[in-house]
């Protein structure tokens, strides 16, 4: 089976939309690391110190086969058609330890669909 990371920097008033909607398309889970971050708009500045904007990177570990609709998902509830909320991609995963226990779920609602 093949796995691929999504990774989603996004500001943190989108991070539960795209967690919820990368769920209703077959994500079991996510990973949510708070970050900083600057974009191609100048950071705001405070008397001299530099205000950096919040954001969360979103983890998604998933099966080869679901990326192409969680992205679709996450790209609608994030709004990354509006500039400054977010973006996404996609990288490839070498090796997966620790998924057994999902990789077996996931044999059985494949095998319970046939029957």
């Amino acid at each position: 089976m093949k796995f691929k990371i999504i990774l989603a920097p996004v500001k943190p008033d989108k991070t539960d939309p795209i967690v919820d909607a990368a769920k209703k398309v077959g994500a079991t889970g996510a990973t949510i690391i708070p970050a900083r971050g600057t974009g191609m708009r100048e950071a705001k500045t405070f008397f001299g110190l530099t205000l950096e904007d919040q954001t969360d990177i979103v983890l998604f570990l998933l099966e080869e086969h679901l990326v192409e609709p969680v992205m679709e998902a996450i790209q609608t509830a994030g709004e990354f058609h509006k500039p400054g909320t977010g973006i996404a991609f996609v990288l490839p995963v070498e090796n997966v330890f620790g998924m057994e226990s999902q990789i077996e779920a996931f044999k059985e609602k494949v095998r319970d669909s046939y029957f």
